[in-house]
């Protein structure tokens, strides 16, 4: 009853610590049917929402890419220098959520004019950018940014990189879903970064 007593009490400083993983339920078949698509936006705090509340994706996780230093750190990032930006990784099922409605998502959450900087945060670190994983995704991704610039609705240049997919880095853990498990900071940050006031003067009802 001791050893199992430890073992549990191991089992639960482990999850803590966000290094005991749950157990992977999805099947090869299902793993062999999705895709998977990476967007940088400035805050991944305030990227990772939009995308996880959508039908057909399976999965959002936030993290660095775009860089050159392996296994970066939260620290390392913000600080500049990795040539990372951060990103959120989404996991999702082409045959119920397509790509192009992924890419529309991901414009009207983020400012197309803000060179190295989205909202309050400067630096490369958070720049906007598409990361493709093939050439179907490339195509897609510069005809969205066409059609945006050929609509007319965005006065000015558009900054947003469309660039190859490159290792991704999963973040600490205690980014992860932070807007569920810290409510009142994640609302206060953005509310002070002025990010949904910016949202509504480049998009308005359009988001």
């Amino acid at each position: 009853m001791k050893r199992i007593a430890s073992l549990l009490g191991i089992a639960l400083l482990l999850a803590a610590a966000g290094t005991f993983a749950r157990p992977d339920t999805t099947t090869a078949a299902e793993s062999a049917s999705l895709a998977t698509a990476t967007f940088a936006g400035g805050c991944f705090w305030c990227m990772q929402p939009p995308f996880e509340k959508l039908d057909g994706v399976v999965k959002t996780t936030v993290g660095y890419t775009g860089g050159t230093v392996p296994n970066p750190t939260y620290h390392q990032v913000s600080a500049g220098g990795t040539g990372h930006a951060e990103a959120v990784e989404i996991v999702f099922d082409p045959a119920r959520i397509s790509y192009d409605k992924l890419l529309q998502v991901f414009w009207h959450n983020i400012d197309p004019l803000a060179k190295n900087r989205q909202f309050c945060d400067s630096g490369d670190q958070y720049r906007s950018a598409i990361f493709v994983h093939d050439e179907t995704q490339r195509r897609a991704a510069e005809a969205s940014l066409k059609a945006l610039e050929d609509s007319g609705r965005i006065k000015g240049h558009i900054e947003t990189q469309i660039v190859a997919a490159s290792p991704f880095y999963r973040a600490e853990e205690y980014h992860q879903d932070y807007h569920l498990k810290n409510p009142t900071k994640y609302s206060f940050y953005r509310w002070n970064c002025g990010r949904d006031a910016r949202l509504e003067a480049v998009w308005g009802g359009a988001r």
